[in-house]
């Protein structure tokens, strides 16, 4: 008997902490997949509102939910359609290119160059 009253008293406290996690700043797993939902569905519609096309919006925004944003796609073009809205273009552009994209032929490794086709055409001989 007395074993458990040493085991009930440190079992209480160890509960009462952990009562008041979200007092501490912890997301249970249920609030950071509810938090990732609305993302993808916010990311969704504003890639509809801008007029992307939904593969673009997945490939711009590689780690949100696909079905998220595809729900946020969805619900915005039904949205657009029952109140006649037009798409607003994005002011910034298109997405900035990647790192290996932006860099020019004659600056890649020798291995990446040679796979470009402007670094093949560029080696071989004109013919006259």
């Amino acid at each position: 008997m007395s074993s458990l009253r040493r085991l009930a008293a440190p079992l209480l406290a160890a509960c009462a902490l952990l009562a008041g996690c979200e007092q501490l700043g912890i997301e249970s797993t249920q609030a950071v997949a509810e938090r990732r939902e609305a993302e993808g569905r916010a990311i969704g519609g504003a890639c509809r509102h801008a007029g992307r096309a939904i593969e673009d919006c997945y490939s711009l925004n590689r780690k949100a939910d696909k079905a998220a944003v595809f729900a946020g796609w969805r619900e915005m073009n039904d949205y657009m359609r029952e109140n006649k809205l037009e798409t607003v273009a994005p002011q910034l552009g298109k997405a900035p290119p990647t790192e290996v994209a932006a860099t020019p032929a004659a600056e890649l490794p020798a291995e990446k160059a040679a796979d470009k086709p402007a670094a093949k055409a560029a080696k071989k001989p004109r013919e006259s």
